[in-house]
C-alpha cells in the first residue's frame, strides 16, 4: 500500500507539476478522496519516504476538523437514541410497549434519552401508560450526520449543527493536516529504492557501478546509548562510606580477599579449634594451600599468647597447629586486614617498637566482599560485603565506642539506638547494636561492635595505654531495607534486574 501510494503521488506530479491539495487524492482501493485524517496519515508517510530521496517537497497546511466519540460512533452504526425508539414501537391498534418494556428492548440510557427526543421530533405518542409510534416512517438525521463526520470530518450544514453536536458529546475537535507537494530535484516515477549500503555481493556482482545510493545524512543523530548505572549495593557503599570521611576516617586497602589463618584468626586470638575454622564455614584455597611465613618475631608472639597465654592473659592451653596457621582461605571477615594495618602501624619507622618516634591515634574503615561456606536463602549468600570501623588512640574506653556509634548511626538517621553485651573471641566488652524499625515496629539487631583485647594488640607492639575499638554490619541489609528488597538474591547475584538497576534512586541518608 505504500509503494502505491508513492507511486500515486509521482503518477500525479508528472501529470499536475504539483499537487494543490493532498485531500484531492484518491487512494489505491478507494473510491473517495482522501479528506480523512487516516487517509492523510498514509499519505505523509509515503511524502517522508519520497522527501528522504530528495524526489518530492511538500508544505503542511492545518485544519481543524472532528471525530467521533464513542457514543457517535455506537449511533452512526446503530442510529440515534430517538430512532432506535421509535423502531422499537408499533404503530398505533399494534402491540402496546410500555414505558418498562421499551427499557427492555432498547436499553436504560437510550429510553432515557431517545424519549424526549422523538416526543420532540413527533415520532412518537402516549396513550396512557403505552407508547406507539405517531409516524410511519422517520429520517434519522443525527446517523446521517455521524456517518458525514466520519466521512469529510465536517458538516455541511454549517457550525450551528456542530455546535449542537458538540453540546450532545457526539463529536470532539481534532487538529488535522493536508499537504501541497512538488517535485523535488531528484524526482522520477520510479519508486525503486536507492541503496544504502554497499555489499560484498555487490563488489563481487560488479551491480555497484550502475546502483544509485541515498545520500548519506552527517547530520542525523545515532540511536542514544544506553549510559552506564551504580548497582544499589554501590550506590549505598558510597554513602556509607561519605559517612567515613565526614567523620574523619581514611579508607584501608582491602583488595586481598585470599587470607592466611595466621591473619585471618590466629592475630584476632580466635583459637585453632574455633568452629568458624571448620571446612563447612568457610572456604580453603587448594592451590596454593600454604602461605608465605608471616613475621617470625610476631608470628612467635601470636602463638605464645594463644598457647600459654602472656600480657595479663592465661591463653587458650591449646595445641598451636603451623599448619592451620599458615593454611590460605577466602577472607571471612575485613578484620584481617583491619589486624594487618594496626600491625603496620605499630611496626611503622621510628614508631611503637623503638624508642623514636611516638604514637599517632588512627581511624579507619572499610567496605569490601567477604566469604562464608553458609548456605543461600533469602537473607544470606556466601559471599558478601562487611563494613568496618577501627579506631585506635590512647586511653579510649567503652563510652567512646558508644558514643562513634551513635555518631555514626545518626548520620544514616538512626538515633535509636540499644547496646546488648556479646562475645566475640577477639574483642571485650563486645555489644550488639540494635536499632527500633518503626515500620516492623520491634527492635533489630544492625550490627556488632567491641573493644579489640589486649591479647590481639600487645602483640602487634602497641602499647598497654593504646586502645582499639572497632564495629561492622553488612552492606546488603540496609540495601534491601532502603530499596524494598525481600530476597537478595534479586540484589546479587544472576536474577538482578538489570533495568532496576537502571531505573534504581540515588539513596540519602
Amino acid at each position: 500500500m505504500a509503494e502505491a501510494i508513492q507511486q500515486l503521488i509521482l503518477d500525479t506530479l508528472e501529470k499536475n507539476e504539483v499537487i494543490e491539495d493532498s485531500r484531492d487524492l484518491i487512494l489505491p482501493g478507494e473510491a473517495s478522496p482522501a479528506v480523512t485524517q487516516d487517509a492523510q496519515s498514509a499519505i505523509i508517510a509515503a511524502l517522508n519516504s519520497l522527501l528522504s530521496r530528495n524526489m518530492v517537497s511538500y508544505e503542511a497546511h492545518e485544519i481543524l476538523s472532528y471525530c467521533l466519540t464513542p457514543e457517535g460512533e455506537q449511533i452512526a452504526e446503530q442510529g440515534s437514541h430517538e430512532a432506535r425508539v421509535w423502531a422499537a414501537l408499533s404503530e398505533k391498534g399494534g402491540n402496546p410497549v410500555s414505558i418498562k418494556d421499551l427499557k427492555t428492548k432498547v436499553g436504560d440510557e437510550s429510553a432515557k434519552i431517545g424519549q424526549g427526543r422523538a416526543f420532540k421530533s413527533g415520532w412518537i405518542m402516549k396513550d396512557g401508560e403505552n407508547l406507539y409510534k405517531a409516524v410511519p416512517a422517520i429520517k434519522d438525521i443525527t446517523q446521517e450526520e455521524m456517518k458525514e463526520v466520519v466521512a469529510t470530518g465536517t458538516l455541511q450544514a454549517g457550525e450551528r449543527a456542530l455546535a449542537e453536536l458538540r453540546k450532545r458529546k457526539l463529536i470532539i475537535q481534532k487538529k488535522g493536516q493536508w499537504y501541497s507537494v512538488a517535485k523535488g530535484p531528484e524526482f522520477t516515477t520510479s519508486t525503486m529504492k536507492p541503496e544504502t549500503d554497499l555489499t560484498a555481493d555487490m563488489i563481487t556482482s560488479g551491480s555497484w557501478k550502475t546502483s544509485t545510493y541515498k545520500k548519506y545524512n552527517f547530520d542525523a543523530e545515532g540511536i542514544p546509548p544506553n549510559g552506564g548505572a551504580l548497582h544499589p549495593l554501590l550506590k549505598v557503599r558510597e554513602e556509607f562510606r561519605n559517612i567515613f570521611l565526614e567523620m574523619g576516617f581514611a579508607e584501608m586497602p582491602t583488595s586481598q580477599f585470599v587470607e592466611s589463618g595466621f591473619w585471618n584468626f590466629d592475630t584476632l586470638f580466635v583459637p585453632q579449634q574455633h568452629p568458624a575454622r571448620d571446612l563447612q564455614d568457610t572456604f580453603y584455597i587448594s592451590d596454593p594451600a600454604i602461605s608465605k611465613p608471616p613475621p617470625k618475631d610476631y608470628y612467635d608472639r601470636v602463638s605464645q599468647v594463644h598457647t600459654v597465654g602472656g600480657f595479663g592473659s592465661t591463653g587458650y592451653r591449646a595445641p598451636w597447629s603451623d599448619e592451620d596457621s599458615r593454611k590460605l582461605l577466602l577472607r571471612t571477615h575485613t578484620t584481617a586486614r583491619s589486624a594487618y594495618m594496626l600491625y603496620k602501624l605499630a611496626t611503622r619507622p621510628g614508631g611503637l617498637n623503638g624508642d623514636k618516634g611516638g604514637f599517632k591515634p588512627v581511624k579507619m574503615f572499610s567496605i569490601d566482599r567477604v566469604f562464608r561456606n553458609e548456605a543461600t536463602d533469602a537473607t544470606h549468600l556466601a559471599e558478601f560485603h562487611q563494613v568496618e570501623g577501627v579506631v585506635a588512640d590512647k586511653g579510649i574506653t567503652l563510652g567512646d565506642l558508644i558514643g562513634f556509634m551513635q555518631t555514626f548511626f545518626s548520620k544514616m538517621g538512626i538515633t535509636n539506638l540499644r547496646f546488648k553485651p556479646a562475645y566475640n573471641p577477639y574483642t571485650e566488652p563486645s555489644l550488639e547494636i540494635f536499632a527500633f524499625h518503626p515500620m516492623l515496629n520491634k527492635w533489630v539487631e544492625i550490627g556488632n561492635s567491641g573493644m579489640f583485647r589486649p591479647e590481639m594488640l600487645e602483640p602487634m607492639g602497641l602499647p598497654r595505654d593504646v586502645h582499639a575499638l572497632g564495629w561492622g554490619l553488612s552492606l546488603e541489609r540496609p540495601t534491601m531495607i532502603r530499596y524494598g528488597i525481600s530476597n537478595i538474591r534479586t540484589l546479587v547475584g544472576h536474577k538482578v534486574s538489570i533495568e532496576g538497576v537502571e531505573k534504581s534512586a540515588a539513596v540519602r541518608f
